[in-house]
């Protein structure tokens, strides 16, 4: 997906991320996730691995049968395992549950999905030796990607088929790609890099399966890709407002105090920042009375607030799921080995979901005032379409249609998958979260949302030039530090028809590298 990276950094340029049994922030997930960065255990994680190992040893030494330890899996739990069977247990378990089908996910979302299992095996809760923990820090280190199927995870016993696959990389088993990006047979990658394959014993195979960690790591990437996006279509509809001559006075602070929504004042503070200084604002009241701006420019701090509230309470959730420990069974600190429900997605697959419904929205009304900047009847004096010479030239009409379609598409994603339930095992998992699948589509909607803010700023910093040419009134500091930085990155201004498709690559590339960000704080500030 566009928005997402998946190359290495140079060995020299990467920085090291030490696991230790807790504190992990999502800055260092994104760190070893998209930027490669070194993975090292701490002593106190290696400590706790050692000390809880000790205690499913001694379980596995009892007669008695403890599930995961000395039983089979799911529905088949009730069989008692012996000692003679139990290497092959764990090796089948992962062997039939690497059963993904369709095309392979995206090279960071395996590497958050694999250092956030590394996480938590480190937490000493699973009871995983220290050497499978350190193999699977070796495979991040080396670059090594296993393949990793788009379907295979209902969100509930934890992402198993995508985990799965990982942990049969471990084994050195099944394909996967390289620093250098080619696809190879695991065995030969292993055997490249100096690595030996591990055999897993009780409970290590289920261990490495049982995590909310796909539907983690894809979460922890969107947040980050929104916050940026959320500040840069307040940019777009702050140059929007002003193209269409409207007022800033409904950005005022003690407006948005008396509604105390967090998201609606930090958007419109943004807003009320990057208009600051323009000549075109307010020129309506003058010459062509409007009573009020249309809702799509007045409320455009109301809805994009909004989101970015949604964003802090998915942010809240993510933190917590950062540091949780989840696996069943799990050993707990009193040496106890208890079955529990914590593999269940729900709490993530919920706030997957919630974002894919605010970043629609914001896409929508970003759509509107789009379209309200190429209608002459509703522009207030722009040409129709934004056109060089209308009739002749077509100007963003087409552009418009296809933020539209990206906008209809957006709709569409925002159905929650969270509220969907299918039920497996013989019945034993018979409700699930589908959070994998919310996961999914949220990238799908990040990845369209910036194309859908790519549009409102090709067409808005058109009509900065335009209005700025008819008019001679000028445009805030801001806004125009925004409209010469697109221009430096190949997004062409006004003019006759010409082929539109790379101007709005450029201005997707810029938008989602955080060009008009970056452009727009280089007069403002920082933004919120």
């Amino acid at each position: 997906m566009d928005m997402h990276s998946g190359s290495m950094e140079p060995s020299g340029s990467r920085e090291t991320v030490v696991v230790a049994t807790s504190g992990l922030t999502p800055e260092q997930v994104l760190a070893v996730a998209r930027h490669g960065a070194r993975v090292e255990l701490s002593e106190e994680a290696v400590r706790e691995l050692t000390a809880t190992r000790e205690v499913v040893d001694a379980l596995a030494a009892k007669p008695d049968p403890v599930y995961g330890v000395s039983t089979g899996f799911g529905a088949l739990a009730t069989r008692h395992i012996g000692p003679d069977l139990r290497t092959r247990l764990q090796r089948n378990i992962v062997r039939s549950h690497a059963a993904g089908m369709g095309p392979r996910v995206e090279r960071e979302v395996v590497r958050a999905l694999m250092f956030l299992r590394l996480k938590t095996v480190c937490s000493g809760r699973t009871g995983v030796r220290p050497q499978v923990a350190q193999a699977m820090a070796d495979l991040l280190n080396a670059g090594i990607t296993p393949v990793v199927h788009e379907y295979g995870s209902l969100g509930c016993s934890g992402d198993l088929a995508p985990l799965s696959h990982c942990a049969l990389a471990l084994m050195g088993e099944g394909e996967a790609e390289g620093p250098d990006g080619e696809l190879r047979p695991v065995r030969e990658l292993l055997a490249a890099h100096g690595l030996q394959p591990v055999e897993l014993r009780e409970k290590e195979g289920l261990a490495l399966l049982n995590g909310t960690d796909g539907m983690l790591g894809m979460l922890l990437m969107a947040l980050a890709d929104l916050r940026l996006l959320y500040a840069s279509a307040d940019v777009t509809a702050a140059m929007t407002l002003e193209a269409l001559l409207g007022t800033d006075r409904v950005l005022a602070p003690e407006l948005h105090a008396i509604r105390p929504h967090p998201g609606q004042a930090d958007s419109a503070a943004n807003m009320l920042a990057v208009l600051r200084g323009s000549e075109m604002t307010g020129q309506h009241q003058g010459d062509e009375p409007r009573v009020q701006d249309a809702y799509s420019v007045r409320c455009a701090p109301q809805v994009a607030g909004a989101g970015r509230d949604t964003l802090t309470h998915a942010e809240l959730v993510a933190e917590r799921e950062l540091a949780a420990a989840v696996d069943n069974p799990v050993v707990l600190p009193d040496g106890r080995v208890e079955s529990n429900g914590n593999f269940h997605g729900a709490p993530v697959a919920y706030v997957l979901d919630f974002l894919a419904i605010a970043a629609a929205d914001l896409a929508s009304i970003a759509e509107r005032r789009t379209d309200r900047l190429l209608d002459r009847t509703r522009s207030h004096g722009l040409p129709a379409f934004l056109a060089d010479d209308p009739g002749v030239d077509s100007g963003l009409m087409i552009a418009q249609y296809t933020q539209a379609a990206l906008v209809s598409e957006l709709k569409r994603l925002a159905v929650p998958a969270s509220v969907d339930s299918i039920p497996s095992s013989a019945m034993q998992e018979d409700h699930v979260s589908m959070g994998w699948s919310a996961a999914r589509k949220l990238r799908q909607v990040v990845d369209d949302l910036g194309r859908v803010v790519a549009v409102e700023l090709v067409a808005a910093s058109r009509a900065l030039e335009l209005r700025r040419g008819a008019t001679g009134l000028a445009p805030a500091p801001a806004t125009w530090a925004v409209v010469r930085a697109a221009r430096a990155a190949d997004v062409a201004g006004p003019g006759p028809d010409r082929y539109l498709a790379p101007d709005l690559a450029a201005a997707e590339a810029f938008v989602r590298e955080g060009g008009a960000l970056h452009a727009a704080q280089s007069v403002t500030g920082p933004l919120r």
